[in-house]
């Protein structure tokens, strides 16, 4: 056939049949009265022939192009993407679909443009994700479809996929007190914005609660919680220092995020402190740089691929308002141990 892309006439010719029969053959529709070795016809003459079937002629008679929109804010640039990416790619692959991926980068001009081109090319859902797990407003051009959230919620209840903070909080404070620290455990990174606001996180109040409700089963309260304007190291290391000047020193410091870890090892470094056997230090996330900082930072992973993955599953088999809290694994590294003394 030279250059030229066989045809579906092409594969009938070849097995001796109908463009008809070859083609219920092809896409296994039910009734065909064939032999078996007819069958046998058809899919050698395509194999042969290289032959590949016309999806936008598929498309038009199922109603489904097998591709999936990713649309997001500014996922793609952080971190963190490479996860969310990587595990909805995985699991549209093993479902046969093709995923077509946009940032916006919080322009909301660009963002109607690109989800319009995708909707455009008919595609069978949209996953539109969020960087920071937070509560926002979907675009009415994608309410039409089926539409699944990543790392987000919306007041429109449509399914979403969110990373549980809540009980990665209650895994953290259970790992404390299995160590036996109880009356000198601290937190650093409460931030009332980010707890009273959902619109700019989700996670500061459920990790919050899931730290207090797990201690307070146990009798033990949180000795004292640290206010931080934002959760960057310098404020962590702001922050810690402030704790050191306490009159009782604690025996465990929680971070809010790793980022604020990384500012509490320099600070208790600079105070002559060794992590764990002076002061435990635990927290949220899981950056990449927390297993290579020494000791290791044991920290509650934010479950990214997972999450991805499992948007995708919910936007080709899930139910109509279905919601996914996805575990957060404690990757437990040597930067807790028993408290000093």
């Amino acid at each position: 056939m030279g250059r030229n892309r066989a045809t579906l006439a092409d594969v009938a010719a070849r097995a001796g049949l109908s463009k008809t029969a070859a083609s219920m053959v092809l896409n296994g529709r039910e009734g065909t009265r064939l032999s078996a070795e007819a069958h046998q016809r058809v899919f050698a003459a395509a194999e042969e022939l290289g032959y590949r079937p016309n999806i936008a002629a598929r498309s038009l008679r199922t109603r489904k192009t097998a591709t999936i929109a990713f649309v997001s804010d500014i996922v793609a640039t952080t971190r963190f993407a490479g996860g969310l990416i990587r595990g909805a790619l995985d699991a549209a692959r093993e479902r046969d679909h093709v995923l077509l991926i946009t940032e916006t980068q919080g322009d909301a001009a660009f963002e109607q443009y690109a989800i319009e081109t995708m909707l455009d090319r008919q595609v069978d859902g949209v996953i539109y994700a969020a960087m920071a797990t937070r509560r926002l407003a979907v675009p009415p051009a994608i309410l039409a479809g089926r539409v699944v959230l990543l790392n987000a919620t919306s007041s429109e209840e449509l399914p979403c996929v969110l990373p549980d903070d809540e009980r990665a909080g209650g895994t953290i404070a259970e790992t404390l007190l299995a160590y036996g620290h109880r009356d000198r455990i601290a937190l650093i990174g409460r931030n009332r914005p980010k707890e009273h606001d959902p619109e700019i996180s989700l996670a500061a109040q459920a990790r919050l609660r899931g730290i207090r409700d797990t201690l307070a089963a146990s009798g033990v309260e949180l000795a004292v919680e640290g206010f931080c304007p934002e959760w960057l190291p310098e404020h962590g290391y702001t922050a810690t220092r402030a704790l050191l000047r306490r009159p009782t020193r604690p025996s465990a410091i929680i971070c809010m995020n790793d980022r604020l870890a990384f500012g509490a090892y320099q600070a208790l470094g600079e105070a002559g402190l060794t992590i764990p056997d002076d002061i435990s230090v635990i927290s949220f996330d899981d950056d990449p740089i927390a297993s290579w900082v020494r000791p290791g930072l044991a920290t509650a992973a934010l479950p990214h691929e997972q999450m991805g993955r499992r948007a995708v599953e919910l936007l080709l088999d899930g139910d109509e308002h279905d919601a996914s809290l996805v575990p957060m694994p404690l990757r437990r590294r040597r930067s807790v141990a028993p408290p000093a003394g």
